[in-house]
């Protein structure tokens, strides 16, 4: 399993970034998400920048990481995550989250016509 790793850029070079984050400093390619500026913030997988993410981005990704290293570790995972874990959110935020549309398709005004055996139609 590949885990993105939020860091902050810290140097630009041609086609990479310097980056800082909670695995120390990294020098990260930077292809993918183009011109990048110090103070930027990346989501980073196996040293490659997939994507631009801000800083609250940064931080929400952080304190799930710090969750599964809670639970890996044994602990309750109690941790204080900055935002609401699916379980915790309503049918309309888990929409959103998974990018599903979010109006109601209403079945009532089709017209189909069901049979059932011995019926005839």
């Amino acid at each position: 399993m590949c885990l993105g790793i939020p860091m902050q850029v810290t140097a630009v070079e041609p086609g990479h970034a310097r980056c800082a984050g909670r695995l120390g400093e990294r020098r990260v390619r930077s292809a993918l998400v183009g011109e990048v500026a110090v103070g930027d913030w990346l989501l980073v997988f196996l040293d490659s920048a997939q994507e631009r993410i801000s800083v609250e981005r940064a931080r929400e990704v952080d304190a799930t990481l710090d969750l599964i290293e809670a639970v890996m570790r044994g602990d309750a995972g109690d941790g204080d995550a900055a935002f609401a874990l699916p379980s915790a959110m309503s049918s309309e935020q888990l929409r959103a989250l998974s990018g599903a549309r979010t109006e109601v398709h209403d079945h009532s005004q089709e017209n189909t016509h069901h049979t059932t055996q011995g019926e005839s139609t």
